[in-house]
């Protein structure tokens, strides 16, 4: 048996590294591609005006509004909620944080009733909109990673919807 040329073996060496780096890029690519049709807010951006500031946030694929924001300046990923009366904080995601646990509660989800333990957000931030002191819960029960963003936060805002946008706005005055 004949060993190929070294000129041929560097060729197919080259063609195989070719491969893989595309291979690399595009897996790469459609990661991040799948990750913005689940968020497309990952940087929410805003808009000051006399005595307002406010946020305009896109939908995503099923028609939720999914952003990216910060509690206590740490990152999170929020999922707007207006049927949840306060703020709904994953247990994993609240030991992140380093939230306290206050006193026990009994609440209703969309699974039937469950435990869940008080706390207070110092900050609350998206975009440009910042909320201090804001009611929450960490919710043991509570899968994944994405932080319910209920009444407790958004009643401190003027909120308007149209079609696939929502617009957050606050008073600064």
């Amino acid at each position: 048996m004949t060993q190929a040329p070294p000129g041929k073996r560097a060729g197919r060496l080259m063609l195989i590294i070719a491969w893989a780096a595309a291979l690399f890029l595009a897996t790469r690519f459609f990661g991040d591609w799948e990750q913005r049709q689940e968020n497309p807010n990952t940087t929410v951006t805003s808009e000051h005006g006399d005595g307002f500031v406010e946020a305009q946030l896109v939908s995503n694929r099923q028609g939720h509004f999914v952003m990216t924001g910060q509690i206590n300046a740490r990152p999170v990923q929020f999922m707007l909620d207006t049927g949840a009366t306060n703020v709904a904080i994953p247990d994993g995601v609240a030991e992140k944080l380093r939230l306290e646990r206050g006193a026990r509660v009994q609440v209703s989800t969309a699974n039937g009733r469950t435990e869940a333990f008080r706390t207070t957000l110092e900050r609350l931030q998206i975009g440009d909109i910042v909320l201090n002191n804001v009611r929450a819960l960490v919710v043991p029960g509570l899968d994944g990673d994405q932080v319910l963003l209920g009444m407790s936060a958004i009643k401190q805002l003027e909120f308007t919807q149209r079609g696939g946008t929502l617009l957050l706005r606050q008073t600064t005055k």
